[in-house]
């Protein structure tokens, strides 16, 4: 029997699914009954996907540490705002809802700083790239020190590297 699908707020079984896409991401939030019809999801006008997503961290009437509601200074974009639209008006904005943003992440991403990805194929090229300059480096010492044998042994190297495919 396969496990039961946990409420994302209480983590009783859910039964209530919900997919919404924007900007070509999809944001999935299940919920139990209790959960969706304190949340309004049963009431389209009331319902905002971006209220679920933050998982309860900050209530309607819960603000920034100081008590004020937390405003952007650049752009004016405000902690409501970010609730109703679920992102940020400008860059400075990841700044003024420091607060807010740090209890959110870890339970949405692995961690609170981005790492960036880089393909396989890439990391393998720069891998190889960075062998060859390292071995190209170490036969230029050898030849001016003398050292022949050495030479030798580089040149080898760095002619089987090259005649690799996709080196």
């Amino acid at each position: 029997m396969a496990n039961p699908i946990k409420c994302s707020l209480c983590g009783k079984p859910a039964t209530v699914h919900l997919t919404q896409i924007i900007n070509n991401k999809v944001h999935k939030v299940d919920l139990c009954e209790e959960c969706a019809q304190a949340k309004g999801v049963t009431d389209p006008s009331g319902f905002s996907l971006a209220d679920l997503l933050i998982k309860g961290a900050l209530n309607s009437e819960t603000t920034s540490e100081g008590g004020a509601e937390l405003v952007c200074p650049k752009c004016g974009f405000t902690q409501q705002d970010f609730k109703k639209v679920g992102r940020f008006g400008c860059p400075m904005c990841y700044e003024a809802f420091r607060p807010l943003l740090n209890p959110m992440l870890p339970s949405m991403h692995k961690g609170s700083i981005h790492t960036g990805k880089v393909p396989q194929r890439a990391l393998d090229r720069r891998t190889i790239y960075d062998r060859l300059t390292k071995l190209e480096m170490e036969l230029d010492i050898a030849i001016k020190s003398e050292r022949y044998e050495d030479a030798a042994r580089f040149r080898d190297e760095i002619r089987q590297i090259k005649q690799t495919p996709g080196a």
